[in-house]
């Protein structure tokens, strides 16, 4: 009963097997064999790639999140434009200013080809989160309030309890704007002449300016601009103080080596990272006005190891303007980027790849390749041995 259940068993071999007697190796099944088996190779590597590989899963939500920060990281570099004449400020719909912004950010003075210029005597600085994530980025402090016991110098008027002496040229410049004065005429004070004010002028007239770090700003509507001037306010308007260089236009050629909001996730990808505007047109006065207009998209990254992140993606359009006065309707000379939140967070999640998946995908490419190669052996073989019976029919006749 065993044997004949055997023997009924065998009927359902899908691969007979034939005799080595009845089997033809050629030359061209060999070349073709070795060619299948190298692209089996190459699938599988590419397939195992694959497989390793993380998925990300997109997913789209409202944004709920409300009275969270946000950073906004950039390196910015300003071939023309002088580190002396450079502000930034950020204000948003909320009512925040943040005016001539120097706790987290770094100044490195550039020649017109774009090479550092050492400094004979270093900026303080003190440690921060730089636009790369991790990395620290030295920032340049604000100027310091030195007061000395016999030594108390005047602010020509502009003493306040955060500035109640002027030392040095740069303390009577931020008593000035936190006045809302304009410091229009440093010949006329004694700390600016000591220090040889306009001499440093004309020194960095043709000098460029490398501009890092990071601004935290409110998940609102808002703007932050890299401007000419010392700003401040008057009488609720935004003003830059641009009478003190004695120059009447500027030239913002700038290149943008990173802008980001947030931290980075992984593949993440940054639209303005070493773009560059050259400014061509030479106005008489002023300048031109790069506005870059912003969607920010919050967004969460789930990481594998169960790391949560959460950042911004970001689209772009750009614009540009005259901006022919150093005041006014026209604009103020400078780069401006304006960003405005997305009510839709978007939600990325890493998974792991199906492990049936790749074992699917592998006997799919095993099997498809031997089939093919098959069907292109037995092709050859027949087409060449039609070929030689029609010669040899022929030298016969």
């Amino acid at each position: 009963m065993a044997s004949g259940f055997v023997s009924r068993l065998k009927q359902f071999d899908a691969y007979p097997k034939t005799l080595e007697d009845f089997r033809v190796k050629t030359y061209g099944g060999a070349t073709i064999t070795l060619l299948s088996g190298a692209i089996i190779v190459i699938l599988f590597l590419s397939e195992l790639a694959y497989f390793l590989s993380t998925d990300i899963r997109e997913e789209l939500y409202v944004d709920t999140s409300r009275g969270e920060k946000m950073k906004i990281n950039f390196d910015l570099s300003f071939q023309r434009m002088p580190c002396l004449y450079l502000s930034i400020d950020a204000m948003d719909v909320s009512g925040e200013h943040q005016l001539d912004v120097l706790h987290s950010v770094f100044k490195q003075r550039l020649t017109t080809d774009g090479q550092p210029i050492t400094e004979e005597k270093p900026q303080p600085v003190e440690m921060g989160t730089g636009p790369e994530g991790n990395e620290t980025t030295p920032t340049e402090t604000a100027p310091a309030v030195v007061v000395k016991d016999d030594v108390c110098k005047s602010c020509y008027g502009a003493e306040s309890p955060e500035i109640p002496c002027c030392n040095t040229c740069e303390q009577v410049r931020e008593a000035y704007r936190i006045k809302g004065w304009a410091f229009n005429n440093p010949t006329g004070i004694s700390q600016c002449i000591n220090e040889g004010w306009t001499d440093k002028i004309k020194d960095q007239v043709n000098e460029g300016c490398n501009i890092r770090g990071y601004i935290e700003v409110s998940k609102v509507a808002g703007n932050i601009h890299f401007a000419p001037g010392k700003s401040f306010q008057q009488h609720s308007v935004h003003v830059h103080d641009l009478q003190s260089f004695g120059v009447k236009k500027f030239n913002f050629t700038h290149t943008i080596g990173h802008l980001s909001f947030g931290e980075d996730y992984p593949g993440q990808l940054h639209p303005l990272n070493g773009y560059t505007q050259v400014q061509q047109v030479d106005l008489p006065t002023g300048g031109l006005m790069y506005q870059y207009f912003i969607k920010v998209v919050p967004t969460i990254y789930h990481k594998l190891s169960g790391e949560l992140l959460r950042t911004n993606q970001f689209s772009v359009t750009k614009h540009s303007k005259e901006a022919r006065a150093v005041a006014g309707h026209s604009g103020l000379p400078g780069v401006f980027f304006m960003y405005d939140l997305s009510p839709m967070m978007v939600q990325l999640t890493e998974h792991r790849r199906s492990f049936t998946h790749f074992l699917t995908g592998v006997c799919a490419i095993v099997g498809g390749v031997f089939t093919v190669a098959g069907m292109l052996d037995g092709m050859l073989y027949h087409s060449a041995r039609a070929l030689r019976k029609k010669i040899d029919l022929g030298k016969a006749s």
